[in-house]
C-alpha cells in the first residue's frame, strides 16, 4: 500500500512538473510573439530598447504568472473533463497575468508597445487554452446554455468518470434539467480534492453522509456503470442512510454507446443491493441447442415466459411461438419482439394448458423441439383460496403438456419450478412439486429429455414484492412486511431466465437444477432499504406494518429437500438435485384420481395432494 501511495504521489508531481513547464514555454513564446506581431514579424525592426526591456521583465512576469495560475487552481483541475468554468478561469487567469506585467513595465520602469500587452493576453490565453482543451473548445462555448432555475435539487454525483462528466455537461447546457450538481465523491485519490467542470471532488466515500448534509443534497446519483456487484453494493449502502433520493445509471453499456443522460436514471431497484455478481452463463451452448430449433413457450407473456422469449429471439431460433392465456400479455411480448427482431419467425397463440386438444393441436401443427413450460398459477395466498385451480393450470397442465410433448417428439422439456416446491406448506408450492414429479414420470418412459428448474424469489416479477412495496411508498405507505424475521432467497428475472437456458443445454433428463443464490435476505430489510432509497425516513416518512404470516406461508424458504444431495455441474451456481425416488406407475394412476378430485368442489383437496407430497403440510381444519 505504501508503495502505491508513493507511486500515486510520483505520477501527480510529474503531471504537476510537465504542465509548469509547458506554462513557462507559453509564457516565453507569448511574449516573444507579442513584440515581434507588433513589429509584423520583422525581427530587424525591432527596437533594441524593446528588447532590453523585454529581457528584463520576462522573469518577472514567469514567476508572476505561475503563481496566478496556482491561485486560479489551473493546476487542481480534472482537466480530461473541464469544461465552460475552467475555460472562464483560464481566462481571468491570463489577464491577471497581462495586468502584472503592465503594472511591472510602469512602476520601474520597463515600457513596452501598449498593443504588446493586449497580443501578450491574447498569445497567453490561446496556448494555455489549446493546452488544457484542444479541439473542445468551440464545441464548449456553443453548447453553452441557460437552466431553469426554478425548483432546484442539489445533486451529489458518486463518481468522477465519463459518466458522471456526461451528466455534469447536460445539466450545464439543458434549459429543462432542474438539478444543480453540488459535488462529486471518487475513491480514486488522485482526484479529491480537484474539480471535475467546476465542481469540487470532496473525497472518497467516507464523505458521503458529511458531503450530504454540508451541500443540503437533496437526490444523490450513481454514476459508477463498471462497478461491481459488490462496490455498488457498499456505496449504496451509505448513500441510503443520508437521506436523500438514490438514482443511478443502467448500465455499462449505456457508456459504451454514449448514451448517458438525465433521461436514462432510474430509481436504485433493490436488486443493486443484494451485492450478487449476475450469474454467467455459456452463450456457446445455448446457442448450441437454441440456434436453428422451434421453441415453445408456454406462459410467454408472463414475467419469467417474456425474458425467456426475449433471449431466445436473440440465439436464432427457427422459430419461436409464444403460448399464453392471457392475451395482452402476449400481445405486449408480441409487439416488443417485432420491433426488435423483424427477421424472427414468431408465433403468438392464445391457449390454455388445460385444455388438451389444444395442446395437442399446436404440438402436432408446429412440431417444437424445445419446451420451456412457464404458465403457473404462482401467487401463495390466492392458490390457497382457490386450491383446486392450482391443481387444474399447474399439475394437470403441466401433465396435458408433457404429454402432449413426448407424443410430438420433443427433443427437451424444461419446466419453470420454485423452492416453495421443497417441503411445501403451501397449496401453490405442493403444486410445483407434483409438477416437478410428473416431469421424473414422464422422462421415465419417454425419449424426450425431461427437466425443472428450482429458482427462489424473482425481484421485479408480476406480483412480487418489491413492486409491492414501491407502490406503498409512492402512495405514502404504510409498507405491509408480513413478519420482521421473515426471509426469502432473491434472483433477478435476468438470472432466473440464465438458468433456465443454461440447464436446457446441461439436461439429460430427469435432473432438477438449483441456483446456488447466496444468502437469504430478510423482507424487512428489503422494505426499510427501499424506503431509504426513495428518500424517506423508516417510521417518521413511511410506517412500516407488520400483518402476520398467510396461510401457506413458511418464515424462510428451503432450495433443497433433505433426501436431496447436490451435484456440480459446469456452472459454478448451478448444481443438480437427486431426483427422490417414488412409484412411477402408482402416481400415474393417482394424478388422474387427483383431476377428479380437483373438479368436485366438495372434496378435501389439501388431503389428496398430501397423499401424493408427503413432505406438504397443512392446517387440518382447511379444504
Amino acid at each position: 500500500m505504501q508503495t502505491q501511495k508513493r507511486g500515486k504521489k510520483n505520477i501527480v508531481s510529474d503531471r504537476l512538473f510537465i504542465m509548469v513547464f509547458f506554462d513557462i514555454l507559453f509564457i516565453m513564446i507569448s511574449s516573444f510573439m507579442a513584440l515581434y506581431i507588433r513589429f509584423e514579424f520583422r525581427f530587424m525592426e525591432i527596437e533594441p530598447e524593446f528588447l532590453d526591456h523585454y529581457a528584463h521583465i520576462l522573469p518577472v512576469t514567469i514567476v508572476t504568472t505561475i503563481l496566478i495560475f496556482f491561485a486560479f487552481r489551473l493546476y487542481s483541475s480534472v482537466w480530461e473533463y473541464a469544461g465552460t468554468n475552467e475555460l472562464i478561469k483560464i481566462i481571468w487567469a491570463t489577464l491577471c497575468s497581462a495586468a502584472v506585467q503592465l503594472v511591472v513595465s510602469y512602476v520601474f520602469p520597463l515600457y513596452l508597445p501598449r498593443s504588446y500587452h493586449v497580443l501578450y493576453w491574447f498569445m497567453l490565453f490561446g496556448l494555455t487554452s489549446l493546452y488544457r482543451f484542444g479541439g473542445r473548445i468551440l464545441k464548449s462555448l456553443h453548447s453553452m446554455g441557460i437552466a431553469d432555475k426554478h425548483s432546484v435539487k442539489n445533486v451529489m454525483l458518486i463518481g468522477a468518470g465519463e459518466a458522471a462528466n456526461a451528466i455534469i455537461r447536460e445539466v450545464e447546457i439543458s434549459r429543462y434539467v432542474n438539478m444543480k450538481i453540488q459535488c462529486l465523491i471518487d475513491d480514486d485519490s488522485s482526484r479529491q480534492g480537484k474539480y471535475m467542470r467546476g465542481i469540487p471532488v470532496v473525497g472518497g466515500r467516507d464523505k458521503i453522509i458529511d458531503a450530504a448534509q454540508q451541500y443540503r443534497i437533496d437526490e444523490i446519483i450513481f454514476a459508477i456503470p463498471s462497478a461491481s456487484a459488490r462496490t455498488k453494493k457498499e456505496l449504496l449502502e451509505i448513500c441510503k442512510e443520508s437521506g436523500c433520493k438514490v438514482v443511478t445509471l443502467p448500465g455499462m453499456y449505456q457508456l459504451i454507446n454514449e448514451d448517458v443522460s438525465i433521461a436514462r436514471l432510474k430509481d436504485v431497484e433493490i436488486e443493486d443491493l443484494l451485492g450478487r455478481e449476475p450469474i454467467q452463463i455459456n452463450v456457446d451452448e445455448i446457442l448450441g441447442y437454441v440456434s436453428g430449433k422451434v421453441v415453445l413457450v408456454t406462459g410467454g407473456g408472463g414475467s419469467i415466459g417474456s425474458e425467456l422469449c426475449r433471449q431466445i429471439a436473440a440465439h436464432n431460433p427457427k422459430q419461436l411461438i409464444i403460448v399464453d392465456i392471457y392475451e395482452n400479455n402476449a400481445y405486449d411480448i408480441q409487439q416488443e419482439l417485432i420491433r426488435n427482431y423483424p427477421e424472427l419467425d414468431l408465433k403468438t397463440l392464445i391457449a390454455s394448458v388445460r385444455n388438451t386438444a389444444r395442446i395437442e393441436s399446436i404440438m402436432e401443427t408446429y412440431h417444437p423441439q424445445i419446451v420451456y413450460h412457464a404458465a403457473a398459477h404462482k401467487h401463495v395466498p390466492l392458490m390457497e383460496d382457490s386450491p383446486r385451480e392450482a391443481i387444474k393450470n399447474n399439475v394437470m397442465g403441466t401433465y396435458k403438456t408433457a404429454r402432449a410433448a413426448d407424443r410430438y417428439g420433443v427433443e427437451k422439456f424444461v419446466l419453470i419450478s420454485t423452492d416453495k416446491a421443497v417441503n411445501p406448506t403451501n397449496v401453490m408450492g405442493a403444486s410445483k412439486r407434483l409438477c416437478e414429479m410428473v416431469v421424473q414420470m414422464m422422462n421415465e418412459k419417454s425419449k424426450t429429455n425431461f427437466v425443472a428448474v428450482r429458482f427462489g424469489n424473482v425481484l421485479g416479477s408480476n406480483g412480487s414484492v418489491i413492486p409491492l412495496f414501491k407502490k406503498q411508498i409512492e402512495e405514502g405507505g404504510p409498507v405491509t412486511v408480513t413478519h420482521p424475521d421473515i426471509i426469502r432467497y432473491f434472483m433477478t428475472i435476468s438470472e432466473a431466465v440464465s438458468l433456465v437456458l443454461q440447464a436446457g443445454a446441461y439436461a439429460k433428463g430427469g435432473e432438477i437444477f438449483v441456483l446456488d443464490m447466496g444468502e437469504p435476505v430478510k423482507i424487512l430489510d428489503l422494505a426499510e432499504n427501499l424506503i431509504k432509497l426513495s428518500g424517506h425516513r423508516v417510521g417518521d416518512d413511511i410506517e412500516i406494518k407488520f400483518t402476520g404470516l398467510r396461510p401457506g406461508e413458511k418464515m424462510y424458504e428451503e432450495l433443497l429437500m433433505d433426501e436431496e444431495g447436490l451435484q456440480k455441474t459446469a456452472n459454478q451456481k448451478i448444481y443438480i438435485g437427486r431426483p427422490i425416488d417414488f412409484d412411477r406407475a402408482l402416481f400415474e394412476k393417482q394424478l388422474e384420481d387427483l383431476n377428479l378430485i380437483a373438479n368436485d368442489e366438495k372434496s378435501n383437496i389439501r388431503a389428496a395432494i398430501r397423499e401424493l407430497v408427503p413432505t406438504y403440510h397443512y392446517e387440518e381444519n382447511t379444504r
